[in-house]
């Protein structure tokens, strides 16, 4: 039996995440066993390091949503050991033991292959994050709203999956109108691609059923009141992919974006995303993402770091993407 220094997240009054040691045996029941390598700092992952939302609902659990690495041990005829691969999702770091620890144990219809071009770092610089910005995409390609030169409104632009939505937005050609909360970070949002940068204050104003035509579409990783003022102000026929709940679960719209405009609101659920559009995903990513600028959205960790950023993930302290150092 393996014995290893695992983020673990116990409860007593509530959840109380450490860097304490983990037996090999208290891993969940998994038909693949992977040396993790690289993992990332999501929203999520800090709503469970500081126990702000209850997303962990077993415990003891290992933290950690998203992870790269290497196949140890395998049963699963998919996969063999030496195999590179991709875990993001279903309940990984949730429900299911996760990432911020040397060793995973995990279903092997939940992996997907570390695509060419892509090594298991640049995969989790993009981690769940980027993964889920692709989804988004490739939903508002499915309504025609990814266009040369259309508007098109990224929220939260400077996070994670902000700051991968406006660098494939703008490499697809779309005009990114980036809003963000932290004007000082508009220099890095243009270096992203972003063709115009905009103060997240004026998606908080009063929602109106209708308000001016400003952009054909938009990926909103804030929900609420951000996301009503979306619908209100998005062109005839145009689409939002709504992906976060940064701001809360509610959604003060009316139907009259729906009914006069036509608009639709597109749902994007990175958790349990079905194989082949993970696969489609991942492998766009590759293609897609210019990796000089993936290095100007990721910042290194190590794993013994996790602990401090969390916080600050939630705080909106964080430019960009995390990607932390496993093994």
């Amino acid at each position: 039996m393996t014995r290893f220094t695992a983020i673990r997240i116990d409860k007593a009054d509530k959840p109380a995440a450490t860097q304490a040691p983990f037996d090999e045996a208290e891993l969940m029941a998994g038909d693949v066993t992977v040396a993790v390598e690289w993992s990332g700092l999501n929203y999520k992952d800090g709503l469970a390091l500081t126990g702000a939302s209850p997303v962990v609902r077993r415990f003891p659990m290992i933290a950690g949503i998203d992870l790269a690495g290497t196949v140890t041990q395998s049963s699963h005829p998919s996969w063999k050991a030496g195999d590179k691969v991709i875990c993001t999702g279903w309940g990984l770091g949730e429900t299911h033991t996760g990432a911020y620890a040397p060793l995973a144990r995990v279903r092997g219809d939940w992996l997907v292959a570390l695509p060419q071009g892509l090594t298991a770092r640049d995969a989790m610089a993009l981690g769940t994050a980027g993964f889920t910005a692709m989804l988004a995409v490739a939903a508002l390609e499915s309504h025609a709203v990814v266009q040369p030169g259309a508007a098109v409104v990224v929220t939260g632009a400077a996070g994670g999956v902000g700051s991968v939505a406006t660098l494939l937005l703008a490499e697809l050609g779309c005009h990114v109108i980036a809003s963000t909360g932290r004007i000082a970070e508009s220099a890095y949002l243009h270096r992203l691609g972003a063709a115009e940068v905009m103060d997240r204050s004026e998606l908080a104003k009063p929602v109106r059923p209708l308000a001016r035509e400003r952009w054909l579409g938009g990926v909103d990783s804030v929900g609420s009141t951000t996301l009503a003022n979306l619908l209100s102000m998005t062109k005839y026929g145009g689409a939002i992919a709504a992906c976060g709940l940064a701001a809360g679960m509610d959604l003060p719209a009316s139907v009259a974006p729906f009914i006069l405009r036509g608009v639709s609101l597109l749902g994007i659920d990175s958790v349990m995303a079905p194989v082949a559009l993970r696969q489609l995903a991942w492998g766009r990513l590759a293609a897609t993402v210019d990796r000089v600028r993936l290095s100007e959205i990721t910042k290194e960790i190590q794993l013994s770091e996790v602990l401090d950023w969390g916080p600050r993930i939630l705080a909106g302290e964080v430019r960009g993407r995390i990607v932390v150092k496993v093994s």
